[in-house]
């Protein structure tokens, strides 16, 4: 199932999907987020991050791959493959342990790490429209599903 939320016309609405997709997230959760560079994927993250409570700046993981956040009862992992040179790094760093019981997993350009990622919630796609986005949301399991009924 596919919803299209059309009209992110700016930072703002960007920021408001992600605190409008977070009313309705909690672990254990991975949420895949592609689509072109500047398309406002560190943008939507930083809706859903801060709306789960985190309290100060969100930045992209580009050079550190993961940013790790602390909540009340579980972590929010923030990861961003896009500088990854080879998947098999992932493995280096542990990959495995981030995605559990506790923990909300967001990974940008999950292509560049495919085949050691597990399968995905959610899959957020951001594209331009015209002059503002355009956002895409799949759910590709049962726990995506109940997401994405509540979304409508």
């Amino acid at each position: 199932m596919t919803i299209v939320v059309k009209n992110l016309e700016n930072e703002q609405a960007t920021v408001a999907m992600g605190q409008l997709i977070a009313q309705h997230i909690s672990p254990p959760l991975t949420v895949f987020l592609t689509g072109d560079l500047g398309a406002g994927k560190t943008t939507l993250s930083r809706g859903i991050i801060q709306s789960l409570g985190h309290k100060g700046a969100v930045k992209s993981p580009t050079y550190t791959l993961v940013e790790p956040y602390e909540l009340n009862g579980f972590d929010v992992y923030h990861f961003d493959l896009y500088r990854l040179a080879d998947p098999e790094e992932l493995e280096f760093m542990g990959i495995r342990d981030y995605f559990n019981p506790t923990s909300i997993c967001l990974v940008e350009w999950p292509e560049h790490g495919q085949g050691l990622l597990p399968q995905a919630d959610l899959h957020l796609h951001l594209h331009y429209k015209d002059d503002q986005r355009e956002i895409e949301v799949n759910a590709l399991s049962a726990a995506g599903q109940t997401i994405l009924t509540k979304l409508k």
